[in-house]
């Protein structure tokens, strides 16, 4: 499985890549990404669920979250979301 290491970034960086790789990648893809800040640790298991991709909590420790994300639907672009 790869591995998205973003644990040197913060916000919105990590947002914008996680973006880019469910643009990229085929329905079914599996990644593990990995955060550290505590921005990036909220929002992006949120974002991800509400366009209705797989998150699994692999690690949770005060200073890493470790998520395993599943693409099952095509990406959306906001303003796709509105028509």
């Amino acid at each position: 499985m790869q591995q998205l290491d973003l644990s040197t970034f913060t916000c919105p960086l990590p947002l914008i890549k996680v973006k880019l790789w469910l643009k990229q990648v085929e329905l079914g893809t599996e990644i593990t990404v990995l955060l550290t800040d505590p921005g990036s640790r909220q929002d992006i298991p949120k974002f991800l669920i509400s366009l209705g991709q797989s998150v699994v909590e692999l690690e949770n420790s005060p200073l890493m979250l470790r998520i395993k994300v599943t693409k099952l639907t095509q990406h959306l672009s906001l303003t796709q979301l509105s028509t």
